[in-house]
C-alpha cells in the first residue's frame, strides 16, 4: 500500500502549485489534496483536513499550507509521519502585514480583484521568472479558480493565525525545509526560526522564488521525492 501524503497549497493556488511533481510521486505514494476554499481560518482548515485524512499521513505544505501543517501538528503530532515545508514562516503576521492583507481586501470588495491578482506576480516570482508565459499563465489560471470571495476568506485566515515558533520545539516528526532563494514573501531569518525544529533539514534552491513547485520542478520533484523515499 502506497503512504498517504497531504498536500497543502497556498492562498490563490490550487492543486496545479504540485502539476510537475503529481507524475513522479504518485508512483510511490498516495496523494491527498486537501481544500482550503471552504474555511475562513487556520483551525477550521487544519479539522477540515484531519477529519478527512487517513489515521496517519505524510505532509507537504506550500506557504500558507504551512500554516495549516502547524496546527494539524498541534491537534494531532502522533498521526504525522513526516513534515516538508516549502516556502512557509512560523511567525504570525505584524502590523504591516495586516495592513497589507486589508488593503488586499478592500480592493476585492471594490470589484478590483484582478488588480490584485497581478500585483502578486512580482512576489510570487523570483524576477528571471517574471516574464515566463507558461508560469504566468499557471498563477493566474489558479487565481481566477480560486476567486475572490475564497481570497478573503483566506486573508482573513492567514490574519488570525497565531504564531508557531512556541511550538517548533515540540515537532518530533522528519522535518524538510525548502526554500527558494529568491522568495519575495519568506525572508531567510523567518527560515532560520524554522530550524527550531529538531533535526530539521533545510535547503535553498537556487534561481527560484515563492513558487517554487513550478519554477524549479525538476529540483523540487528530485527532493521531494527522495525526501518521501527516506520515510519508508
Amino acid at each position: 500500500m502506497r503512504p498517504p501524503v497531504l498536500l497543502l497549497a497556498g492562498q490563490l493556488l490550487t492543486a496545479e502549485t504540485w502539476a510537475p511533481q503529481i507524475g513522479a510521486l504518485a508512483r510511490d505514494v498516495d496523494l491527498r489534496f486537501t481544500d482550503h476554499t471552504r474555511d475562513d481560518s487556520i483551525a477550521g482548515m487544519a479539522e477540515r483536513a484531519l477529519a478527512e485524512a487517513p489515521d496517519r499521513f505524510d505532509i507537504i505544505a506550500h506557504a500558507m499550507g504551512g500554516f495549516v501543517a502547524f496546527e494539524i501538528l498541534r491537534r494531532a503530532p502522533g498521526r504525522v509521519r513526516s513534515l516538508a515545508l516549502l516556502a512557509t514562516l512560523a511567525s504570525a503576521d505584524g502590523p504591516a502585514q495586516t495592513e497589507r492583507r486589508q488593503g488586499y481586501i478592500r480592493l476585492v470588495e471594490q470589484g478590483r480583484f484582478p488588480e490584485v491578482v497581478e500585483e502578486r506576480i512580482p512576489i510570487l516570482l523570483a524576477p528571471g521568472h517574471r516574464q515566463d508565459p507558461a508560469l504566468l499563465a499557471a498563477v493566474r489560471r489558479m487565481a481566477l479558480t480560486t476567486g475572490a470571495g475564497t481570497f478573503t476568506a483566506q486573508q482573513r485566515a492567514i490574519m488570525g493565525r497565531i504564531d508557531s515558533r512556541p511550538s517548533l520545539a515540540a515537532i518530533a516528526c522528519p522535518t524538510l525545509i525548502v526554500r527558494g532563494d529568491e522568495d519575495g514573501i519568506t525572508t531567510p531569518a523567518q527560515q532560520d526560526e524554522l530550524l527550531a525544529i529538531p533535526g530539521a533539514r533545510f535547503v535553498a534552491v537556487r534561481q527560484c522564488g515563492h513558487m517554487l513547485t513550478l519554477e524549479q520542478p525538476e529540483i523540487v520533484t528530485d527532493l521531494l521525492a527522495d525526501w518521501l523515499a527516506g520515510q519508508a
